[in-house]
């Protein structure tokens, strides 16, 4: 949002730099991202002098220039060439002498130079308004009605402004500081200056001769609208002054009617339209809401299908405008307008931004009305715009001011204390700085006692309706770098709570897994509904539907991170890039049967192609499920998550697979995925995912290491080999061995697996190395038997294994 200095002081007394105003700015929570020096008309007209044509005469050598004579106040007069059509004796022009640089409307500056032209010595140049920036107007060199003194700066003439403009990092709960009256009422609370709203005392209605009909039929949607009429209006170009404010935030000048509604838009902060009178059929204005599937021309020119929840001002007949978005083509000022209705209203914020997402459309309008407005201030925005028309383009007031307002909006209520303020700020400023504070802030006081009181907010404020939000209102307007830090504060006294930031945990896993060649994805959460229901994986009951979808294939929120993470192996794929290694940290979404919606957080892993690239070191290999398994295991560590369990997994996304658990609670599944699934995502290659449920490892992380001193005693191996039913893992064996021996074994390892015709069928071989210590004394030999043997008679009675010799 671009604020202007000089706008800015419409409304307050400032004396300060605009530096130390982007200072107090960003300290009240407006945070000033840029400050630029901005200039009406381009250098200012800096080097350009007003002068006098006393000679001209047609060039010798060339039918359209002619050679004059122009006093600029020096001792000499200067010869300039000039091709301009209307350039006489005796005109009062403008001048740029050699050395000066001019800034045209278009293209870049130049210096002038002496220079020959056509033979002839030509030693400045006579301006046109488009060759310094005035206009773009190119007709003719600029013919003065003066009497300054030859030699004159022409911008004593012209007296073109500078001003500073604020680039505002607006966040969105600042819907009261929309506005250049919004951001001056922080600045008066800061400095404890009034605030000036522009002077409205002397509007009144000039006759009754246009009177306009108006009716609210969608009170919800649209709580006040006031309107009220002008004729006899001359629609044309702007005063330089208006002009110029718009100009300095970015905006471009239209005509005078249209400049007013901006001026005021961006002023106070009050949307306003406005109707050509003679183009309302029936002489009356209707806010209602049209049928389905209504067409409608706004004035870009496209027509649009509105909802049945779009509201609209029509006329008798027809709809002009999109309540608080979009004009129509029909309906809006032009250059024969001479009377209008000029609308200003308080819109609902939801059915302005709900209006504004379906149509994609997004005005100045529409940024405000959203947001929240102040609903008590549309008919002072009204009589400012009304007196200000009049001053620009003529015209009288020709009517009364309709306002409906049925049901004003209540300012909001609640309590605060004076010990919570000043604990959570972490200073006691005394009750009288509190109370000062919100009063600049126009926040209201009642049932005021020792202990506490009755905050009343107006509803501009939208973002304060609760205690803590008067803290933090009282906070930044006291400066929060005048809150001392405590003497007894301390890193020890920090150090006893540790919170765990989510967001550099999930960079920290990032990380780890960039280190490890994967590549983070981004994908869209919409996804195609058809993915679900032809794999049979998702229930039907369960997809969140979008209810403005842009397309089928962007229909539903996703239930799974699988089938968009696919897409992009297929498209990288289809791009000759088959070795792939991708994470992506994303949401899925699931309706429950109650009707209302579950949200979760998850990281899904993709592999697929080759583990490695071509080398004469090393051939080529395909990557493995072990592969995947690996990484998620490495994440588990860096997390400091252990003691989890494997299972072999149900889930129809894979052909095989496991399942991750750990307290009986399953968070993660990894696997080859179905070849069905490959094939409905049009990926010809195998692929392992893994889906991981983050929230719930960040539940479990653990942000100490523990550790403990080096065993001085030496580790002891001892090997076996299992013969097993195949249907048994090895996380059985683990557990197995674990309950039998807990103190002494430290490890457990897989080094050989067998499956053959030497064995039964249905059996399979584990050579397994277990590793033994005790941290008080150095193991013996009984003592290890004893050991090895219970752990042999564990393994025979509850996994039913034969030890091979």
């Amino acid at each position: 949002m671009k604020i202007s200095y000089n706008w800015l002081k419409e409304y307050i007394d400032l004396t300060e730099k605009p530096e130390e105003v982007s200072k107090v700015l960003t300290g009240l929570g407006l945070e000033v991202e840029g400050l630029e020096f901005h200039e009406e008309i381009p250098g200012s007209m800096e080097g350009l002098v007003l002068g006098e044509v006393v000679a001209c005469e047609p060039h010798p050598n060339a039918d359209k220039l002619k050679l004059t004579k122009v006093d600029v106040g020096g001792p000499e007069l200067l010869g300039i060439v000039c091709g301009a059509p209307n350039v006489a004796k005796g005109q009062r022009v403008v001048v740029a002498t050699n050395g000066t640089t001019i800034h045209p409307k278009a293209g870049e500056p130049f210096q002038i130079k002496r220079a020959k032209i056509r033979g002839e010595e030509s030693n400045g140049m006579i301006c046109a308004e488009d060759e310094i920036g005035l206009s773009s107007d190119h007709g003719g060199v600029i013919v003065l009605d003066t009497q300054l003194p030859n030699g004159t700066p022409a911008a004593d003439y012209f007296k073109p402004t500078t001003d500073y403009v604020f680039e505002i990092g607006l966040t969105p709960n600042r819907a009261d500081a929309t506005s250049h009256y919004g951001t001056a009422r922080d600045l008066a609370a800061f400095y404890g200056r009034p605030l000036k709203f522009p002077p409205i005392d002397t509007f009144k209605t000039d006759d009754k001769s246009l009177k306009i009909d108006v009716s609210v039929e969608n009170a919800e949607a649209c709580p006040r609208y006031a309107g009220v009429t002008l004729t006899g209006l001359k629609v044309g170009p702007s005063p330089s002054w208006l002009k110029a404010r718009l100009e300095a935030i970015g905006l471009t000048p239209i005509n005078n009617i249209v400049d007013v509604t901006n001026y005021i838009c961006h002023g106070v902060g009050q949307p306003l339209h406005a109707f050509d009178a003679a183009k309302i059929k029936g002489g009356k204005v209707v806010v209602k809401t049209l049928p389905e599937g209504t067409k409608f021309t706004t004035l870009d020119e496209k027509e649009r299908k509105l909802s049945a929840n779009d509201l609209m001002i029509c006329d008798a007949e027809e709809g002009m405008c999109i309540a608080g978005v979009f004009g129509g083509t029909h309906s809006g000022v032009s250059d024969t307008t001479t009377s209008i209705f000029l609308e200003s209203a308080y819109f609902s914020p939801d059915y302005v931004r709900r209006t504004a997402i379906l149509h994609g459309l997004k005005t100045d309008a529409s940024f405000r009305f959203e947001r929240g407005i102040d609903p008590n201030g549309a008919v002072n925005a009204l009589k400012h715009a009304a007196l200000l028309i009049k001053e620009v383009a003529g015209g009288s007031i020709s009517s009364e001011v309709v306002d409906i307002y049925p049901q004003p909006i209540a300012d909001f209520r609640f309590k605060v204390r004076f010990a919570r303020v000043n604990m959570l700020m972490g200073k006691d400023i005394g009750r009288e700085a509190i109370l000062k504070i919100l009063k600049n802030l126009h926040i209201g006081v009642e049932d005021l006692t020792a202990h506490d009181f009755t905050a009343v907010v107006p509803p501009y404020r939208v973002d304060v309706q609760r205690e803590i939000d008067i803290v933090e209102e009282v906070l930044r307007v006291y400066g929060i770098d005048n809150i001392e830090l405590s003497a007894t504060i301390g890193a020890k006294t920090l150090s006893e709570f540790p919170t765990v930031d989510d967001n550099k945990l999930q960079l920290k896993i990032s990380e780890f897994l960039a280190a490890r060649s994967f590549y983070e994805i981004i994908t869209n959460s919409l996804t195609n509904a058809e993915y679900g229901a032809k794999s049979g994986l998702y229930e039907e009951e369960q997809n969140v539907v979008i209810l403005n979808k842009l397309s089928e294939e962007l229909g539903v929120m996703r239930q799974s991170m699988l089938f968009s993470g696919l897409e992009v192996v297929a498209y990288n794929n289809n791009h000759r890039q088959p070795n792939l290694k991708f994470f992506e940290f994303g949401k899925t979404y699931h309706k429950k049967d109650s009707g209302k919606y579950r949200e979760q957080n998850r990281l899904a892993l993709f592999v697929t192609g080759a583990s490695h690239e071509e080398s004469w070191r090393q051939p080529t290999k395909a990557i493995e499920f072990y592969d995947l398994s690996a990484a998620l295991q490495q994440i588990l560590n860096k997390l400091n998550i252990s003691g989890y369990e494997t299972q072999p997994t149900s889930d129809k996304t894979f052909e095989s697979g496991l399942d991750f658990s750990l307290n009986g609670k399953m968070f993660a599944s990894i696997g080859q995925v179905n070849k069905k699934v490959l094939k409905l995502a049009e990926v010809r290659q195998p692929v392992f995912y893994a889906d991981i449920d983050w929230k719930q490892l960040l539940k479990w992380y653990k942000g100490t290491i523990d550790y403990a001193e080096v065993p001085k005693f030496p580790e002891v191996r001892r090997d076996l080999s299992l013969v097993l039913d195949k249907s048994v893992s090895f996380s059985q064996v683990e557990k197995v061995a674990r309950q039998a021996e807990r103190r002494l074994i430290k490890g457990l390892n897989v080094f050989s697996v067998y499956e053959g015709d030497k064995l039964e069928a249905g059996k399979k071989s584990y050579a397994i190395s277990f590793t033994l210590q005790d941290e008080k004394e150095t193991l013996k030999d009984k003592q290890i038997d004893k050991t090895m043997n219970a752990l042999i008679a564990a393994f025979a009675s509850q996994l039913g294994a034969i030890i091979r010799k």
